[in-house]
Protein backbone atom coordinates (compact mmCIF):
# COMPACT_ATOMS: atom_id res chain seq x y z
CA UNK A 1 0.00 0.00 0.00
CA UNK A 2 1.44 3.55 0.00
CA UNK A 3 2.12 6.13 1.78
CA UNK A 4 -0.63 8.22 0.23
CA UNK A 5 -3.89 7.67 0.60
CA UNK A 6 -6.49 7.98 -2.44
CA UNK A 7 -7.68 10.83 -1.05
CA UNK A 8 -4.23 12.30 -0.20
CA UNK A 9 -3.83 11.77 -3.76
CA UNK A 10 -6.85 13.42 -5.52
CA UNK A 11 -6.13 16.29 -2.85
CA UNK A 12 -3.28 16.73 -4.00
CA UNK A 13 -4.13 17.09 -7.71
CA UNK A 14 -7.61 19.03 -6.97
CA UNK A 15 -5.22 21.45 -5.46
CA UNK A 16 -2.96 22.09 -8.34
CA UNK A 17 -6.16 22.31 -10.49
CA UNK A 18 -7.40 25.15 -7.99
CA UNK A 19 -3.97 26.78 -7.52
CA UNK A 20 -3.87 27.24 -11.60
CA UNK A 21 -7.98 28.50 -11.70
CA UNK A 22 -7.44 30.97 -9.26
CA UNK A 23 -3.80 31.99 -11.03
CA UNK A 24 -2.39 31.45 -7.98
CA UNK A 25 1.17 30.82 -9.81
CA UNK A 26 3.56 31.29 -6.79
CA UNK A 27 1.49 28.81 -4.91
CA UNK A 28 1.57 26.47 -7.38
CA UNK A 29 5.41 26.57 -8.39
CA UNK A 30 5.78 25.41 -4.69
CA UNK A 31 4.17 22.23 -5.41
CA UNK A 32 7.23 21.61 -7.98
CA UNK A 33 10.63 19.85 -7.50
CA UNK A 34 13.42 21.89 -8.20
CA UNK A 35 14.33 19.21 -11.01
CA UNK A 36 10.85 18.71 -12.13
CA UNK A 37 9.62 17.30 -15.88
CA UNK A 38 6.26 19.31 -16.86
CA UNK A 39 5.67 18.05 -20.26
CA UNK A 40 2.56 17.55 -23.02
CA UNK A 41 3.58 15.12 -26.03
CA UNK A 42 2.49 16.02 -29.34
CA UNK A 43 0.99 13.50 -31.93
CA UNK A 44 2.97 11.88 -33.84
CA UNK A 45 -0.09 10.26 -35.91
CA UNK A 46 -3.24 9.30 -34.60
CA UNK A 47 -2.73 7.09 -32.71
CA UNK A 48 1.07 7.25 -31.25
CA UNK A 49 2.54 10.17 -29.05
CA UNK A 50 5.57 11.77 -28.92
CA UNK A 51 8.19 9.90 -26.77
CA UNK A 52 11.30 12.26 -26.18
CA UNK A 53 10.83 15.52 -25.30
CA UNK A 54 14.61 16.26 -26.00
CA UNK A 55 14.08 14.84 -29.82
CA UNK A 56 10.71 14.97 -30.68
CA UNK A 57 7.75 17.76 -30.92
CA UNK A 58 6.18 18.61 -27.53
CA UNK A 59 2.85 20.79 -27.34
CA UNK A 60 4.63 21.96 -23.87
CA UNK A 61 7.76 21.26 -22.24
CA UNK A 62 9.51 22.50 -19.42
CA UNK A 63 12.39 20.89 -17.54
CA UNK A 64 13.19 21.84 -14.09
CA UNK A 65 11.14 24.18 -11.99
CA UNK A 66 13.64 27.29 -12.64
CA UNK A 67 11.95 27.10 -16.23
CA UNK A 68 8.77 27.21 -14.95
CA UNK A 69 9.38 30.16 -13.13
CA UNK A 70 10.53 31.56 -15.99
CA UNK A 71 7.25 30.87 -17.79
CA UNK A 72 5.42 32.32 -14.98
CA UNK A 73 7.59 35.52 -15.25
CA UNK A 74 6.08 35.95 -18.56
CA UNK A 75 2.98 35.40 -18.04
CA UNK A 76 3.08 38.37 -15.50
CA UNK A 77 4.93 40.97 -17.45
CA UNK A 78 2.52 41.63 -20.48
CA UNK A 79 4.19 40.76 -23.14
CA UNK A 80 3.11 37.31 -23.26
CA UNK A 81 0.50 37.10 -26.70
CA UNK A 82 -0.74 33.97 -24.51
CA UNK A 83 -1.59 36.08 -21.51
CA UNK A 84 -1.95 39.43 -22.51
CA UNK A 85 -5.70 38.92 -21.38
CA UNK A 86 -6.12 35.65 -18.82
CA UNK A 87 -9.19 33.54 -20.09
CA UNK A 88 -11.21 32.06 -17.42
CA UNK A 89 -10.36 28.47 -16.77
CA UNK A 90 -11.72 25.77 -15.04
CA UNK A 91 -9.98 21.99 -14.26
CA UNK A 92 -12.46 18.89 -13.39
CA UNK A 93 -10.28 15.99 -12.31
CA UNK A 94 -11.20 12.86 -11.45
CA UNK A 95 -10.45 9.12 -11.97
CA UNK A 96 -7.62 9.64 -9.73
CA UNK A 97 -5.69 6.20 -9.25
CA UNK A 98 -2.56 5.69 -7.39
CA UNK A 99 0.49 3.18 -7.34
CA UNK A 100 3.62 2.88 -5.22
CA UNK A 101 6.44 3.51 -7.87
CA UNK A 102 10.16 3.18 -6.79
CA UNK A 103 11.30 3.92 -3.32
CA UNK A 104 10.00 7.62 -1.92
CA UNK A 105 7.57 7.95 -5.16
CA UNK A 106 4.05 7.24 -5.79
CA UNK A 107 2.63 7.57 -9.40
CA UNK A 108 -0.89 8.97 -9.88
CA UNK A 109 -2.88 8.52 -13.27
CA UNK A 110 -5.89 10.63 -13.51
CA UNK A 111 -8.57 12.01 -16.28
CA UNK A 112 -8.97 15.71 -16.87
CA UNK A 113 -11.55 18.20 -18.25
CA UNK A 114 -10.09 21.78 -18.91
CA UNK A 115 -12.71 24.23 -19.37
CA UNK A 116 -11.46 27.46 -20.92
CA UNK A 117 -13.21 30.66 -21.64
CA UNK A 118 -11.25 33.09 -23.82
CA UNK A 119 -12.23 36.38 -23.14
CA UNK A 120 -11.00 38.31 -26.34
CA UNK A 121 -12.84 36.61 -29.10
CA UNK A 122 -15.92 35.54 -26.40
CA UNK A 123 -15.08 31.70 -26.97
CA UNK A 124 -15.31 28.24 -25.01
CA UNK A 125 -13.61 25.41 -24.91
CA UNK A 126 -12.53 22.07 -23.66
CA UNK A 127 -9.49 20.04 -23.37
CA UNK A 128 -9.68 16.91 -22.30
CA UNK A 129 -7.28 13.91 -21.59
CA UNK A 130 -5.10 12.34 -18.98
CA UNK A 131 -2.56 13.19 -16.18
CA UNK A 132 0.53 11.44 -15.52
CA UNK A 133 2.22 12.38 -12.22
CA UNK A 134 4.94 11.06 -10.00
CA UNK A 135 5.53 12.39 -6.51
CA UNK A 136 8.39 12.39 -4.23
CA UNK A 137 8.57 12.99 -0.42
CA UNK A 138 10.31 16.30 0.48
CA UNK A 139 10.00 16.43 4.45
CA UNK A 140 6.60 16.41 5.60
CA UNK A 141 5.30 17.42 1.34
CA UNK A 142 4.25 15.48 -1.28
CA UNK A 143 5.80 17.53 -4.29
CA UNK A 144 5.50 16.77 -8.07
CA UNK A 145 8.53 15.81 -9.86
CA UNK A 146 6.94 14.75 -13.14
CA UNK A 147 3.56 15.67 -14.79
CA UNK A 148 2.96 14.28 -18.03
CA UNK A 149 0.05 15.46 -19.85
CA UNK A 150 -1.94 13.47 -22.67
CA UNK A 151 -4.13 15.61 -24.37
CA UNK A 152 -6.59 14.02 -25.85
CA UNK A 153 -8.51 16.95 -28.41
CA UNK A 154 -4.98 18.15 -29.72
CA UNK A 155 -6.67 20.64 -32.07
CA UNK A 156 -5.89 23.95 -29.91
CA UNK A 157 -8.62 26.25 -31.07
CA UNK A 158 -6.44 29.38 -29.20
CA UNK A 159 -3.72 30.24 -27.59
CA UNK A 160 -2.17 27.25 -25.37
CA UNK A 161 -0.29 27.72 -21.73
CA UNK A 162 0.13 26.04 -18.67
CA UNK A 163 -2.76 26.96 -16.27
CA UNK A 164 -4.83 26.11 -19.03
CA UNK A 165 -4.46 22.78 -19.69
Amino acid sequence: MSALTQAEAAAILYREGQLLDRLELDAWLELYTADCLFWMPAWRDDGTQTEDPDRELSLIFYRGRRNLEDRVKRIRSGFSVASAVMPRVSHMIGNVLVSDGDAGTVRLDSSFITHVHDVRTRRSHAYFGRYEHELVREGDDWKISSKIIRLMNDVVPTLLDIYGI
